[in-house]
């Protein structure tokens, strides 16, 4: 039989996670971001639960190729740009819209082939982040030549937030955005997550959603079902064994948790080759059986020990979430001093996936 552990992908939750970011901002148009294998939860599984989206935005040529061959038709954009001037004749023949960020990327553009498919374009500012786009006076000159070039469809504007996660921590760049690019024409692409929960000024022609869309939490103050999410990714895993340790007895690598009294202990097939993090300390909530319960000493390459003592009946079999519907991924995360992106991103692939199948949209009355 398999290994007892299982990630589920729950289509519904991105489908609805999705309609909440429209919700935000009706009237502009929505980029789901799919970037990383859409943050670990798979391309191709995500993609019938997106059909809502005008488009997605990933940084993987192969991946974006990937999409089209899947029958994706809408646009795609390339979140990083062209990374040498063969993208850029990847982007012509699969229709791939590219962030421009650096004085090379128009080279690459201005240098090649002017005629057959031309490229949308989204020229970005660096409005604070200072690790991709131009500055004032670069971007109204990017404007420029990417506006004259025939191989140029249409530019855009964008730009990326460093701290849209903290009270009007936009604010600034918001200011400077505006400031760097008045009078310029174009469409304009500036909320992520965060910015697109908080920051109603951001939300303009073009929303980036990226982690909501797979229920995390943008915010270290709020949790993803404080902001309506639901989580897309479900990480179980079974009890392999169900053990006594005795006073003093000492468990796992290192014996970092000791007992101060007889307790029961679970084995559980998880460890840090599947994906979750081994700096998780003792105490890490995990759910055993519908249960709240804890994690116990140090996390192994393949095992992990929890606590029993408030879960009488567990057992071999014994069902535990990881993360998920009950689990925030998020408090996970935070145990473990990471963001929910990370333990998202790092599913191991010898983990078994499943997809919830999509239930029938309900029709509006």
């Amino acid at each position: 039989m398999p290994r007892p552990i299982e990630a589920t992908i729950v289509l519904d939750a991105l489908r609805s996670n999705l309609a909440l970011a429209r919700a935000r901002a009706p009237a502009a148009k929505c980029w789901a971001v799919v970037k990383a294998n859409a943050y670990g939860h798979g391309l191709e599984r995500v993609l019938p639960a997106l059909g809502q989206a005008d488009g997605l935005a990933l940084i993987e040529f192969g991946h974006a190729c990937r999409l089209r061959e899947l029958g994706w038709q809408k646009r795609i954009l390339m979140l990083e740009g062209a990374f040498d001037a063969g993208d850029t004749a990847t982007a012509r023949a699969y229709g791939l819209d590219l962030v421009v960020h650096c004085e090379e990327q128009l080279g690459w553009l201005a240098d090649g082939p002017q005629d057959g498919p031309s490229i949308n374009t989204f020229a970005k500012f660096d409005s604070g982040m200072n690790r991709l786009g131009f500055d004032y006076a670069s971007l109204r000159q990017a404007h420029a030549r990417l506006s004259a070039m025939p191989a140029v469809r249409s530019v855009a504007l964008m730009t990326h937030f460093a701290n849209a996660d903290l009270p009007n921590g936009a604010d600034e760049a918001l200011e400077f955005f505006a400031a760097a690019t008045a009078g310029l024409p174009g469409e304009r692409s500036l909320a992520n997550s965060a910015a697109v929960l908080s920051v109603p000024a951001a939300c303009r022609d073009w929303l980036r959603p990226g982690i909501m869309l797979y229920g995390g939490s943008p915010f270290g103050q709020q949790s993803a079902a404080d902001l309506g999410l639901a989580p897309a990714m479900r990480l179980q895993a079974r009890v392999l064994a169900r053990r006594t340790l005795q006073p003093g007895d000492a468990v796992g690598y290192g014996s970092l948790f000791r007992a101060s009294e007889p307790m029961p202990i679970g084995v559980v097939a998880c460890g840090y080759a599947d994906g979750y993090p081994r700096h998780a300390p003792g105490g890490t909530p995990v759910m055993v059986d519908g249960m709240p319960s804890t994690t116990l000493g140090r996390v192994a390459m393949d095992m992990m020990m929890i606590d029993l003592r408030q879960c009488p009946g567990a057992g071999v079999g014994s069902v535990v979430e990881l993360w998920g519907e009950h689990v925030p991924i998020d408090a996970v995360a935070q145990s473990a001093g990471t963001i929910g992106y990370e333990l998202m991103c790092a599913l191991a692939p010898r983990v078994a996936v499943r997809v919830e199948a999509l239930s029938p949209q309900r029709k509006a009355p």
